[in-house]
């Protein structure tokens, strides 16, 4: 079985913790995460882009000129898209981004992540995360002992205190453990997550 360090907020070692090799421990599939990362990013779009058609825009109907004998270029509308205020070629429209993957496909990404992190020596197991009052410096000051610049903390559940302790530090991120995706997990640098948070998603995807 997978086995990590077990850390305080000081960065001190306290212990070791012993992870599921269910889900710590599985073969890396690289497609897995592939696809559910395009998918997230996606699915994050809104769509709502829009540009109007000539056939949209306000003005024209009259041929500016006529088509001969003036010496200047054939013009059939002034709101052809050659023309300023004309209308847009292959204007972009409001339309569904949305990509859908197997949920078994989800489950297997997410274990792979986890396990890259643990096999990367990227995961950072801490005994307990708790602060009375939000404190930028206590987060920096645990940051500094682990040597992590960017890096995801994730909680057992929603926690202001620490979030809003964080939220000004660049780099760094404070989800619950119930809202933990591929794309986050591989994004930052080092997860620093409580070893609750850990035993909750052990849980879910054993």
């Amino acid at each position: 079985m997978p086995k990590v360090g077990l850390f305080n907020v000081e960065g001190k070692k306290v212990g070791d913790f012993q992870l599921s090799d269910s889900v710590f421990g599985v073969e890396v599939n690289e497609y897995a995460m592939h696809q559910v990362v395009v998918a997230l990013l996606a699915n994050k779009r809104q769509g709502t882009q829009s540009a109007k058609t000539r056939a949209e825009v306000s003005g024209g109907g009259i041929k500016p000129w006529r088509q001969k004998g003036t010496g200047r270029a054939r013009q059939g509308s002034i709101r052809a898209p050659q023309w300023i205020h004309g209308g847009i070629v292959f204007a972009p429209k409001p339309r569904d981004y949305r990509v859908s993957v197997p949920k078994t496909m989800r489950k297997v990404a997410m274990k792979s992540a986890l396990t890259s992190k643990v096999q990367d020596n990227e995961m950072i197991v801490l005994e307990s995360l708790s602060l009375d009052a939000p404190k930028t410096k206590e987060i920096v000051k645990m940051l500094n002992a682990f040597e992590a610049k960017k890096a995801l903390i994730i909680t057992s559940e929603s926690n202001q205190v620490i979030y809003k302790s964080s939220r000004n530090i660049e780099g760094v991120s404070v989800i619950p453990v119930n809202n933990i995706n591929v794309y986050d997990l591989l994004k930052y640098e080092k997860v620093i997550i409580t070893k609750d948070a850990l035993s909750k998603i052990e849980e879910v995807y054993a």
